[in-house]
């Protein structure tokens, strides 16, 4: 693996113009921004460009343009082989196959280590950034928002692996520091009421979803919602508040059935951006990674780039601009999903947008869907979006128990769009395919054949 790093260090040193390719969402955008950042400090001429995908309209209009090198990061893994188009190297982490070992690309599927869980694709571009200067070790916070935003944490609570070492980086350059604190998303800049009524992993019976249940619940252990006239959040508690208020949600939780695997989950490493300001989505690694999915997902790339190259005026403003409108979409997304339906077959379940949801967010609301405490947790979810007159965008979730008894959703979704003349790929957990339009029918029917072997075997 070091070897292999080495490698790609010593092309992108050896080149005179580097062209950076990689994806629009918070690992991609935090990707791509450590690669711009490695390449200033090394006075290299580079180029950025943000895509959904990589598909052979992509690679001729890339290889048209005669780079000396482009560097594909958080996406390229598909592209990987041996007689490549034009010089490139890849820092992704989706799942590949062994004839993708190639030189020119770094996985850490290729040495054994799960790219769904252990390292991101922002990680595998910091690793490379960090081989070129061992000065850019500040660079591994981006590299933790990247693994946040693609969800790595949530398994365990916490970043393992490969994470955890980036992590050491960032406490050493005094980027970062963790702690254990309450999981629920929301802890620098939701009220606490708010952050209760939105809570998912784990739910909390009777009152996520419902506001006046979240106040009440304050409201009954003498905890002030407000102070003055602003709303408190949790970053505002004392310790013993804390305190009540995880107790009374895991006693909650032990009265419902919901069993200590549950309860454990209400607890879980944070991580906290020791630069930035206490209170503002930034300063959490989790609330900055949805930051930046409010601005690439919506087309403002430059937005999200800008501020994760430091930005802390003029583009944090619209960032956050975005992200209020970001909220509203994800919170009509699921009401749309709701009241349209979801489908649910044997081994599957399934809602159609169609234009009602953006192709580039129907995967969070997808994933919001699953940890909804009115949709099954024991099947699969697939979301269809309309991506184009033409084309559908399919965004699959499959619960973690699933996984753990086999289930790669990568392979799934891959061999289910080939069957339809499609393309597809991601980890085990989560992933996404584009097919013809008028193919869904016959996508579920090869997604649920894959799935039913898959858990028999």
């Amino acid at each position: 693996m070091l070897e292999r790093l080495r490698s790609l260090s010593e092309r992108i040193l050896k080149s005179s113009y580097v062209h950076i390719v990689t994806h629009i969402d918070a690992d991609g955008l935090t990707a791509g921004a450590i690669a711009v950042q490695t390449l200033r400090r090394l006075e290299k001429p580079h180029t950025i460009e943000f895509v959904k995908q990589l598909d052979a309209t992509i690679m001729d209009q890339v290889h048209e343009k005669q780079y000396d090198l482009v560097w594909f990061t958080d996406l390229g893994s598909s592209v990987a082989n041996k007689n490549p188009m034009f010089p490139m190297i890849i820092t992704d982490h989706h799942s590949c196959t062994k004839d993708s070992d190639v030189p020119y690309h770094f996985n850490p599927h290729l040495f054994g280590i799960d790219g769904s869980l252990q390292l991101s694709g922002a990680g595998a571009t910091y690793l490379v950034s960090k081989t070129i200067d061992p000065n850019n070790f500040d660079l591994s916070a981006l590299a933790v928002v990247g693994a946040c935003g693609d969800l790595q944490n949530m398994k365990y609570g916490k970043l393992v692996g490969l994470n955890e070492d980036i992590i050491t980086d960032a406490q050493k350059a005094r980027v970062m520091e963790k702690q254990v604190d309450i999981s629920y998303f929301g802890r620098e800049t939701r009220p606490i009421y708010k952050m209760l009524q939105y809570a998912n992993d784990p739910i909390i019976p009777h009152v996520s979803g419902r506001e006046s249940a979240a106040l009440s619940l304050l409201s009954s252990l003498h905890i002030p919602s407000k102070d003055g006239k602003n709303w408190r959040r949790w970053i505002d508690l004392c310790t013993n508040e804390k305190r009540m208020i995880v107790s009374h949600i895991a006693q909650l939780l032990l009265t419902k059935g919901f069993g200590h695997t549950a309860v454990k989950r209400i607890i879980g490493e944070s991580y906290s951006l020791l630069k930035e300001t206490p209170g503002v989505e930034l300063h959490d690694a989790k609330e900055y990674a949805t930051l930046l999915n409010s601005t690439a997902r919506y087309g403002q790339y430059e937005i999200g780039l800008q501020v994760c190259l430091g930005d802390r005026d003029e583009y944090l403003k619209k960032a956050q601009s975005l992200l209020r409108g970001h909220r509203h979409n994800l919170v009509e997304g699921v009401q749309i999903a709701k009241t349209e339906g979801i489908e649910q077959r044997d081994y599957v379940q399934f809602f159609h947008a169609k234009k009602s949801i953006r192709d580039t967010i129907v995967g969070i609301v997808t994933n919001m869907l699953l940890n909804d405490e009115e949709t099954r947790n024991d099947l699969p979810l697939v979301g269809f979006a309309e991506k184009s007159d033409t084309e559908i965008k399919a965004s699959a979730r499959a619960p973690q128990h699933l996984v753990n008894k086999g289930l790669d959703l990568s392979i799934v979704i891959r061999k289910a769009a080939l069957q339809v003349n499609g393309i597809g790929g991601g980890h085990n957990i989560a992933a996404g395919a584009t097919i013809p339009k008028g193919k869904e029918e016959a996508f579920l029917h090869a997604f649920e054949e894959e799935v039913k072997h898959q858990l028999s075997s």
